[in-house]
C-alpha cells in the first residue's frame, strides 16, 4: 500500500508535467501565421517592462527567430515530451516497472544540468527543482531496488546463484 501510493504520487507530478508541457505546444500551434516580433514587443510594453534590459531583450531576440517551422519543430517536440510524460504516468499510477525505469533514467538525464544550474547560480527555483527530482529519482530507484532484493537477481534476468 505504501509503494503504491508514493508510485502514485509521481506519477500525479510526471502527468502534470505532461499536461503542462502539451498546454505550452497547443500555445505554441496558436502562434502560427502571427506576427511574433510585435506580439513579443507588445507583451513587454504591456508589463511594462525595459526592452533594453537583459530578459526582455532576449525575450525580443528570440521571437524575432522564430518562425512558422520553428514552432511546428518545438510544438512536436512538446507533444512528444508530454507523451512520454502521461505515459510514464499511466504506467506508474498501475505500478509497472518498465514506468520506473523510465521515470528513473528520464529524471536522471536532467540531474547534471541542474545541479550545474544551481551551482552557477543558485535560485530557490532551481534549488527547489533540483531537490524535487532528486527526490523521485531517488524514489524510483530505491523501489527498484527493493523490487529486486525481493525478487532475487535472477527474477531480473540478473545472474542466477545456480541453487
Amino acid at each position: 500500500m505504501q509503494r503504491q501510493r508514493g508510485l502514485r504520487a509521481v506519477a500525479v507530478c510526471e502527468a502534470a508535467k505532461g499536461i503542462l508541457v502539451l498546454a505550452v505546444g497547443l500555445g505554441l500551434l496558436e502562434l502560427i501565421h502571427r506576427d511574433l516580433q510585435q506580439l513579443a514587443e507588445h507583451v513587454v510594453k504591456h508589463l511594462h517592462l525595459n526592452p533594453s534590459a537583459h530578459y526582455p531583450r532576449v525575450f525580443l531576440a528570440v521571437a524575432s527567430k522564430l518562425d512558422d517551422a520553428r514552432l511546428w519543430a518545438l510544438a512536436a517536440g512538446a507533444l512528444a515530451y508530454s507523451e512520454l510524460r502521461l505515459l510514464e504516468a499511466v504506467g506508474l499510477w498501475r505500478g509497472r516497472r518498465w514506468a520506473e525505469w523510465v521515470g528513473a533514467l528520464s529524471g536522471g538525464i536532467y540531474i547534471p544540468v541542474e545541479v550545474y544550474e544551481a551551482a552557477c547560480k543558485a535560485t530557490v527555483t532551481r534549488l527547489v527543482l533540483l531537490v524535487l527530482n532528486l527526490a523521485v529519482v531517488a524514489y524510483l530507484v530505491w523501489d527498484l531496488w527493493q523490487q529486486r532484493r525481493q525478487r532475487g537477481p535472477a527474477a531480473d534476468g540478473g545472474p542466477s546463484t545456480g541453487r
